[in-house]
């Protein structure tokens, strides 16, 4: 069942920069883990913005480099490429033109962003902003932010806009618990998922592993489903290149099932 290689476009794998990693010992931990699980290439996304402004460009690049490079010595086959989970700022696509900020890849063509945990903001202006700049935003785990648990028909509408959306491999497996997975669940089920990323921490808890989320996906919609947003959308990513569209819409009157669903719960 497993596909030729998954891509993972959020993983703290960086060490010693922000919550993730916080040691050269964990990452590999983390990068022998996430290659044993079938995992060829990973994103590496430090936090950017919000309290982690010292993760400036640069540094992050150059601490990408020296992981692939720590990795290579060690005999990892892993891919690293830099990239930064984005905490949502004003002026950020200037500061993306800078190079301050990166993108996944550092393509400046998508960008991982990250909501506050407990509340949701609009995201249309800033949308706009980067349509009108020739990027595409990514909104990592909505399925964990509380203003979305709360309204999810905010979602549909986004997703028509143009963001795509990255589902945590563990919300799909039940690692932060049953609400959790139930929406990462009908998320997958309606077609508001783009992409199934680890955004692991560690090699002990919030680890970077992909297949168990895999087989999920597979049960729940099938095995094309699972490989588009596993590994060829991921790729598509970390590549530089477009992502394709879902396969099919998604269900508007998926919404009441999911209020009647999570009642239930």
């Amino acid at each position: 069942m497993k596909p030729p290689c998954f891509v993972d476009i959020h993983c703290h794998l960086l060490p010693g920069i922000d919550d993730g990693s916080s040691s050269w010992q964990d990452t590999l931990a983390m990068a022998r883990m996430a290659a044993a699980d079938g995992i060829g290439v990973i994103v590496a996304t430090p936090h950017q913005l919000g309290n982690y402004g010292q993760n400036d460009g640069e540094m992050i690049r150059q601490h990408t480099a020296k992981t692939q490079e720590f990795l290579d010595q060690h005999q990892v086959p892993l891919r690293v490429l830099p990239g930064a989970d984005v905490r949502i700022e004003p002026d950020l696509v200037a500061m993306i033109r800078r190079g301050e900020v990166v993108t996944l890849g550092d393509h400046r063509r998508h960008i991982l962003l990250e909501l506050p945990h407990e509340i949701y903001l609009p995201l249309d202006g800033l949308l706009g902003q980067l349509k009108r700049a020739g990027m595409v935003g990514i909104l990592s785990h909505p399925e964990r932010n509380g203003g979305i648990l709360g309204r999810p028909d905010v979602l549909a509408p986004l997703v028509e806009a143009g963001c795509l959306m990255q589902v945590t491999a563990g919300s799909l497996v039940g690692t932060f618990g049953p609400q959790i997975q139930k929406f990462a669940h009908w998320m997958v089920q309606e077609q508001l998922v783009h992409f199934v990323a680890t955004d692991a921490h560690g090699p002990k808890s919030r680890r970077p592993l992909m297949q168990r989320a895999y087989e999920c996906v597979v049960q729940l919609v099938g095995q094309d489903i699972a490989e588009d947003v596993c590994c060829h959308n991921p790729a598509s990513v970390a590549a530089g290149e477009a992502v394709a569209p879902p396969k099919r819409r998604p269900k508007r009157a998926g919404l009441a099932g999911w209020f009647r669903w999570n009642k239930a719960g």
